[in-house]
């Protein structure tokens, strides 16, 4: 599991976006672990989530990530 957070966490802070779908993520976490599962990925993420590392945005018809602290992920 803290493989696939730490290939979460370098794929978020090295990515050109500050906001990123769950697939883009998973794509990234398998280019590491490529026996990775989905569902170990979300996992992972919501983990980081919980432990203020990442940031979750809903938009009602779309799910994205941020990296806590980059780019315009938190109210103003």
């Amino acid at each position: 599991m803290e493989d696939i957070k730490k290939a979460i966490l370098d794929f978020a802070e090295n990515s050109k976006k500050t906001k990123f779908y769950f697939s883009d993520m998973e794509k990234a976490v398998r280019k590491v672990i490529p026996d990775a599962k989905a569902r170990a990925v979300k996992k992972a993420a919501t983990e980081l989530i919980n432990e203020e590392k990442l940031i979750f945005f809903s938009t009602g018809s779309t799910s994205m990530y941020g990296l806590k602290g980059r780019g315009q992920t938190e109210d103003h």
